[in-house]
């Protein structure tokens, strides 16, 4: 079995691919506190004419990962070949989720893919510092919420907001 400690982010690759580039960017920036092994470094998905050779590299890397963030941009529940399939692969491993919301809501709401809708997930925006805490913390929180067999969307109260310098 895999040793699983990457992080695999899920986002759409036309028009979010900025947002993944400046995550990378935070990770690589000494002067930023935002650290995660990307699961994306493991192999190159390249080959866009054969579907499932690219899900099959693709599963290399979930078996590497122990959390999923999905950057949910304007197009994202659009997406049915890969996304809403990175999201089920996720689901069926019981992989803690992070919905990232590009468009700076602090919780699901109308972008929100339906593959992770009524799903145990945590959803933030985009910001440095709260997806650097959910990606600490969320996973603890993922693994008691399902022990306690509960479900659905989970927010951060305004007190963690505010303890990360967030106006409120």
């Amino acid at each position: 079995m895999a040793y699983r400690n990457k992080t695999y982010i899920c986002f759409d690759g036309d028009t979010d691919m900025n947002y993944y580039r400046l995550m990378q960017a935070w990770k690589d920036n000494e002067h930023h506190d935002f650290n995660f092994h990307n699961a994306h470094d493991l192999n190159t998905a390249r080959d866009s004419s054969q579907e499932e050779s690219i899900k099959r590299q693709l599963r290399e890397r979930f078996a590497n990962s122990k959390l999923l963030i999905v950057l949910i941009g304007e197009k994202t529940k659009l997406l049915t070949k890969f996304v809403k399939w990175e999201m089920e692969v996720a689901l069926r491993l019981d992989l803690p989720i992070v919905g990232v919301n590009l468009n700076g809501s602090r919780q699901s709401d109308g972008r929100c893919p339906p593959a992770i809708k009524d799903e145990l997930a945590v959803f933030v925006p985009f910001s440095q510092k709260i997806i650097s805490y959910a990606m600490d913390n969320w996973p603890v929180s993922h693994k008691s919420y399902r022990a306690q067999g509960k479900s659905g969307a989970y927010v951060y109260n305004d007190s963690i907001y505010q303890k990360l310098g967030f106006a409120i």
